[in-house]
């Protein structure tokens, strides 16, 4: 198995390739740079493991939500790719390749995870990490006030991502006693999008690229919370 995964979803722009269950990666914190870094990236982990674009199995691109404009990069970036090459791509969920970063570096296994959506919401999933150490959504994933998100019964949960350093209050009052800690500072990485993204190629998930396309969650301006179901 060959793969490539892009992400772009928030400041941080990050590339990683996928073989064989290796993965080796290339990270930046670089706002409004994505467009300069993100081919340059791709190409040279390419370059590097000695490969071609044609000999990839596969791709996978971090899909949203989201930096509206991250989004669009991503999804721009992969399609074209995946027409030049004729490769499928595999969309995948930002905040469950995040919750999935929290599982791989932190050994969590119940990650709630929330981007801040600006106008006083959030982003918003609830995974758990399944036997094999994927992580799996608790429900859809979410755009909501912080103080009206879903969270599941249970406990031991750890919060990740920016809309935790946005709304910590709120989000914290909702998660109560079973939230054991945040790490608001965490974003996502391709690492983790390669890794969703092989395994979701191998059960099917596969895509033509004129279907690899950004996911908002808020097409225009909400007035209520609104969820929509995960591939």
């Amino acid at each position: 198995m060959k793969l490539l995964a892009i992400d772009t979803t928030e400041a941080a722009c990050s590339a990683a390739l996928f073989i064989d269950d290796a993965i080796s990666d290339r990270f930046q914190v670089a706002p409004r740079q994505h467009s300069a870094l993100i081919l340059p990236m791709l190409d040279d982990l390419l370059s590097a493991a000695g490969l071609a674009l044609g000999q990839l199995d596969g791709l996978a691109f971090a899909r949203g939500p989201g930096s509206f404009t991250g989004v669009r990069i991503a999804a721009g970036v992969i399609q074209g790719v995946a027409l030049g090459a004729d490769l499928p791509v595999v969309p995948v969920s930002s905040l469950l390749a995040l919750a999935q970063r929290a599982c791989r570096e932190h050994r969590a296994d119940r990650v709630l995870a929330a981007f801040d959506a600006r106008m006083n919401e959030v982003y918003w999933l609830a995974a758990q990490a399944g036997e094999d150490g994927m992580m799996q959504p608790l429900g859809d994933e979410q755009v909501a006030d912080p103080a009206q998100v879903a969270v599941p019964a249970g406990g031991h949960w750890l919060g990740v991502g920016g809309g935790w350093g946005a709304y910590p209050e709120p989000l914290a009052a909702r998660a109560g006693e079973g939230l054991v800690a945040t790490l608001p500072e965490m974003s996502v990485h391709a690492h983790d999008v390669a890794r969703l993204g092989a395994a979701g190629l191998v059960a099917g998930a596969g895509v033509p690229a004129e279907q690899a396309v950004p996911v908002y969650l808020r097409d225009k301006v909400a007035a209520k919370p609104r969820a929509r179901p995960l591939l």
